[in-house]
């Protein structure tokens, strides 16, 4: 299979390369230029597309539009919308689209997130990536079909991993704050786009995995560093979990704790 993918090197691309390469896919990495001004001939001979890439201040994805929403508006949904077209153009036959949880922030924390609710986003980080899966939704006929997933926060090896700043801090001593959230290995969210590549099934998907309190997260870092700091205390912040069932119908199973418990010494570097 030859996949074009966005965003391959990014925190959350370079896993969906990397299993694509181990399965022995023809992996394109396409970058903004590439695709954002309409046609793109190098999606001509792709059997897919993944579409990670997303532009925004580093560090934040809600409120990542900065100072600059239109900007934020016209490379994320606009460039979206144009990459999704040439797709179909080229005769591409599959899209995949990484959404977000952030689809369903409206919802009270606590709530059971199934994928028939009606998404509720209400930032515009979240309403992009929701008008974005109705306009790919929109275009899919007999020829082409896609589906999006609205992934949680994701974790996983590299030398920016999302929790860098966090473990320097709490190994540094500096106070931190009670949180808790919802978590998927990026080899995981790798794996569930794997299965959605291979099917023709449409519509939302969600992908998650554990409900993560740094506390715990901290607590296990202290006994593999030896560092003598506390971890914060537990947070007890109501938190909405996503149910998976239309991955885990397709066959998926996320590593959980055990697929924590294994790359914590890789990204601190103990391993």
């Amino acid at each position: 299979m030859k996949i074009a993918v966005t965003g391959g090197t990014g925190r959350v691309g370079r896993f969906i390369v990397a299993e694509a390469i181990a399965a022995g896919d023809d992996v394109l990495s396409l970058s903004r230029p590439q695709y954002s001004l309409g046609d793109c001939p190098l999606l001509q001979g792709c059997d897919a597309l993944v579409h990670c890439a997303f532009q925004h201040a580093p560090g934040r994805y809600r409120g990542g539009e900065g100072d600059d929403p239109a900007g934020f508006i016209r490379a994320n949904l606009e460039g979206s919308i144009v990459l999704f077209n040439a797709a179909k153009d080229a005769s591409v036959s599959r899209v995949i689209f990484l959404s977000s949880r952030a689809v369903y922030d409206g919802y009270a924390p606590g709530t059971t997130l199934t994928e028939d609710m009606p998404p509720r986003p209400t930032s515009l980080y979240g309403n992009i990536k929701w008008q974005a899966e109705q306009a790919l939704d929109a275009m899919q006929d007999a020829a082409f079909s896609a589906a999006s997933v609205r992934a949680t926060g994701i974790y996983g090896p590299g030398g920016d991993h999302k929790w860098s700043s966090l473990f320097a801090d709490f190994l540094a001593g500096r106070q931190i704050d009670p949180r808790r959230g919802t978590e998927l290995h990026g080899a995981d969210l790798a794996r569930a786009v794997r299965l959605l590549l291979t099917c023709t099934d449409g519509g939302a998907f969600n992908a998650s995995d554990i409900l993560l309190d740094r506390h715990d997260l901290l607590a296990r870092v202290a006994e593999i560093t030896g560092t003598p700091h506390a971890p914060p205390a537990p947070s007890d912040t109501p938190v909405s979990v996503m149910r998976c069932d239309r991955l885990r119908a397709l066959g998926w199973c996320p590593s959980g704790w055990p697929g924590l418990e294994q790359v914590l010494p890789v990204l601190l570097h103990r391993g």
